[in-house]
């Protein structure tokens, strides 16, 4: 189930919604709880148990953990670790090194291994860092643990983040987990709502609409394209994968705030950005600060003795970002090549782009993030290598597609909507809007244009059958 689908939509969020703020304040979080359950249940039954018997563990580990002395604290928070990333591993990249293993065998004429293939669990990459967070938090007093395991698993399975983020820090929500009763205000429903459907129609009207060019263009072979339809496929990808997530984690923060917790924010107008190291400030931010925080500043993050090592630090870490997008070598070469960018920028990119202006390096900055979304949407190597060649070889004789005015407007609009925070005091008005309390003119006009925008994305979704979403399967 997913959030732009009519059945969240119609069913189980107004239902959710009305039994929520009309049940007794001490019987939320077991609400909740229960929803959650059976939101992850619907898309994935088979894994329930797996996902509750691991958040079960996790909590008494670390309930131990934090009462036990400092030897045995390191071994609970190792055990914790190893049964989160564990599982993680099992089910995201065993058979990704089966099939390598099984290549390597055949090239040398042996009999590959025979492998049941394993079904990925939704969302099991972003709870597993969230269950880390709760572990290393406590393990750091950053901040008590939970006192039941149902809180615990309240937190961790919280449908509106858990299929797709944002990543949300114990330490960030802890005290609202036990007592939020002062943050479910009016405000917080309005703007919640209000936040909801900015993300749906981020989603709806704008990224379905570029995701079904996107895909009858990287259907065909690379070597049949023209360059200018090269270009936009993957230009109306790079605004369909931002609006598709970004859109979704608004609808996430939004759906928290009607619960009243505060999500952290996920994009900040990224496509502004005026080199990768910027990029990465803006792009998926709560992933950013997990690997910042939990892998990086671990591994000795800037504080090391050489240059090297510094180097070696940013590209393990974007190797490992990449990996953890998906387990395939094109996505192990999209985060090795952000890694390499972030590598040149501290070594002159930066200053090289400071003296070319802010436009010229805006450019620059989406044409490197263009070439890395290659990587990410390719289903292998080849393909990319074949596609970014077709960018570049000015072949204008290649197929091309007649776009529908539809797709045109919309891409304008994408286009508009990406860059339009370039604008002095845009991006400070855009967190007023979507943070700060409003007068009731204010909230009257939010909510008559989210209500007219919540009636275009429903009527959109029950007359269209394409309606994916990207991270659905991370």
């Amino acid at each position: 189930m997913v959030f732009s689908s009519s059945l969240f939509l119609l069913y189980f969020l107004p239902i959710f919604l009305i039994i929520y703020y009309v049940i007794n304040t001490k019987y939320k979080n077991i609400f909740a709880l229960l929803a959650s359950i059976f939101f992850y249940s619907w898309g994935a039954p088979d894994f329930i148990f797996i996902v509750l018997g691991s958040i079960v563990i996790d909590f008494y580990i670390v309930k131990y953990l934090d009462k036990a002395p400092r030897r045995k604290k390191r071994i609970l928070l190792s055990l914790s670790v190893i049964l989160n990333i564990g599982l993680l591993a099992y089910f995201k990249y065993a058979n990704f090194f089966i099939e390598n293993v099984n290549a390597v065998f055949e090239s040398f004429g042996a009999t590959p291994m025979k492998w049941t293939y394993i079904i990925l669990p939704i969302g099991i990459s972003f709870f597993t860092f969230q269950k880390l967070t709760y572990s290393v938090d406590v393990y750091r007093k950053v901040h008590s643990p939970l006192k039941k395991v149902t809180d615990y698993a309240m937190y961790i399975l919280m449908f509106p983040q858990l299929i797709a983020g944002p990543i949300v820090r114990f330490n960030e929500i802890a005290d609202r987990i036990e007592n939020r009763e002062k943050y479910e205000t009016v405000d917080n429903r309005l703007l919640g709502f209000f936040r909801f459907v900015i993300g749906l129609a981020k989603k709806v009207l704008i990224a379905n609409v570029m995701g079904e060019q996107v895909d009858k263009i990287f259907a065909m072979s690379p070597e049949t394209l023209s360059t200018p339809l090269a270009w936009i496929g993957i230009v109306a990808y790079a605004f369909q994968i931002y609006y598709d997530f970004a859109g979704y984690s608004d609808m996430a923060i939004g759906i928290g705030k009607m619960m009243g917790f505060k999500f952290p924010e996920n994009f900040n107008n990224p496509y502004i950005s005026r080199s990768i190291s910027e990029f990465w400030r803006r792009w998926h931010i709560t992933l950013g600060r997990f690997m910042k925080d939990y892998l990086y500043i671990p591994l000795g993050g800037n504080r090391v003795n050489t240059q090297r090592r510094l180097f070696f630090n940013l590209a393990l870490v974007f190797i490992l970002s990449g990996l953890w997008h998906g387990a395939a070598w094109t996505f192990i070469f999209w985060g090795a090549y952000h890694g390499l960018f972030l590598i040149l920028d501290r070594l002159f990119l930066i200053k090289a782009l400071n003296k070319i202006g802010k436009y010229p390096s805006i450019i620059f900055t989406f044409i490197v993030t263009l070439i890395g979304w290659v990587l990410f949407r390719s289903p292998d190597m080849s393909f990319a290598g074949s596609y970014i060649n077709k960018m570049f070889e000015f072949d204008f004789t290649g197929s091309t597609f007649n776009f529908d005015s539809k797709f045109n407007t919309i891409l304008v609009f994408a286009f508009i909507f990406s860059f339009f925070a370039v604008i002095k005091g845009i991006e400070k008005w855009q967190m007023r809007v979507f943070t700060k309390n409003q007068s009731f003119a204010s909230y009257l006009g939010m909510t008559i244009l989210a209500l007219l925008l919540l009636i275009i994305c429903i009527g959109s979704i029950t007359s269209s059958g394409f309606n994916p979403f990207i991270y659905f399967r991370f």
